[in-house]
């Protein structure tokens, strides 16, 4: 019975940084509200320990360059994460007040290891 890691949920969000134009603070808002859209129970209802995830965090944002990645990491509360930042996003630019509102984008999977061989119902 081989095991291999499988997705066991997607979740988006949306972040902004309306003044500071800072990236980095849009994609970590941006992972929060993808975080408070699910519940993982699975964890507690079939004993497994959480940290046996795997979590892929994709940033998307005007320019990636500008994310701190370990800052994005830590918003990741258990398993082993792995953060992307691809260009993405959108900058609105306020040409009379000279502003640029920042808006990321963020997709959140996680992965358990579990059996290739199908469920028996």
């Amino acid at each position: 019975m081989a095991e291999s890691m499988k997705r066991i949920i997607l979740e988006m969000g949306t972040g902004n940084d309306l003044y500071g134009e800072d990236y980095t603070k849009a994609g970590t808002r941006a992972v929060q509200d993808a975080l408070h859209h699910s519940s993982l129970i699975l964890f507690r209802s079939l004993g497994i320990d959480r940290n046996s995830m795997q979590v892929e965090v994709t940033i998307g944002v005007q320019q990636p360059d500008k994310v701190d990645q370990s800052v994005i990491a830590k918003q990741i509360p258990y398993g082993e994460v792995l953060v992307n930042v691809v260009e993405g996003g959108l900058n609105v630019i306020d040409d009379v007040n000279g502003t640029t509102s920042v808006i990321a984008t963020a997709a959140v999977a996680a992965r358990l290891p579990l059996s290739d061989e199908p469920f028996l119902v």
